[in-house]
């Protein structure tokens, strides 16, 4: 029985990926789309927020649980269309969801290809957890050293419980999360080339880059605190 859950769930899987890259929307998730629509989704959001909200919120998780292209401008989407506040709430519970479906999907599935194709990562992890738990993932989460789609797939093949893999990541992203949607919010005001010097502008790109190293303060803070000791 369980076998024919996996199956089916893997089949469900393959025929999504088969439609996003049939679709063409996957193509259409580029700066330049994001732009030229802006006027199209804020008027659309405005006048279907729950719906906008959903369909935003679906897509993003969708992207992120298949490993799919497009999550950075999904972010940045995020800020130009629901703004600072709405936008964070929302990326970082469809980020977050999305990862542990990923998490979800190497555990059952993908174990024996995510094995193969990152063996190296997957030692680095185990030892990393063995060393330090849970605050490895957080660490990894905070200061971006491995990408994104890799540390979940990864963490899948790991014993750590989807829960702690959840509230962790849940955790760690939102400082990444809250830039690149403060970056989003700044670039929705940009009219031409000239507008990448405005101010907000360049202060939504030094939030990016400030990101590690406040991701390193904190993780340094933590353990002279030895919180998880």
């Amino acid at each position: 029985m369980k076998k024919i859950i996996k199956i089916s769930l893997l089949v469900v899987v393959l025929i999504l990926v088969a439609f996003a890259i049939q679709s063409g929307w996957l193509e259409q998730l580029t700066f330049a789309n994001l732009k030229a629509r802006q006027g199209d989704l804020e008027a659309y959001t405005q006048a279907n927020w729950m719906l906008a909200v959903a369909l935003y919120f679906s897509i993003y998780v969708l992207v992120t649980s298949l490993s799919l292209p497009g999550a950075a401008i999904m972010t940045l989407a995020g800020g130009a269309i629901f703004g600072l506040g709405w936008g964070t709430l929302v990326v970082s519970f469809a980020s977050t969801l999305g990862a542990t479906l990923c998490f979800l999907a190497s555990r059952f599935f993908l174990r024996d290809w995510v094995s193969s194709k990152f063996r190296d990562t997957y030692e680095t992890v185990q030892k990393g957890i063995e060393k330090e738990g849970a605050f490895y993932l957080f660490t990894l989460r905070l200061i971006p050293l491995v990408p994104f789609f890799v540390i979940n797939l990864v963490f899948g093949m790991t014993r750590m419980r989807a829960s702690t893999f959840y509230l962790v990541s849940q955790v760690g992203m939102l400082p990444g999360t809250l830039a690149y949607v403060n970056a989003g919010t700044s670039l929705s005001q940009i009219e031409s080339p000239s507008g990448i010097i405005s101010g907000p502008v360049l202060l939504s790109f030094a939030l990016l880059a400030l990101v590690p190293w406040i991701g390193k303060f904190i993780i340094g803070f933590m353990r002279r605190r030895q919180v998880y000791k």
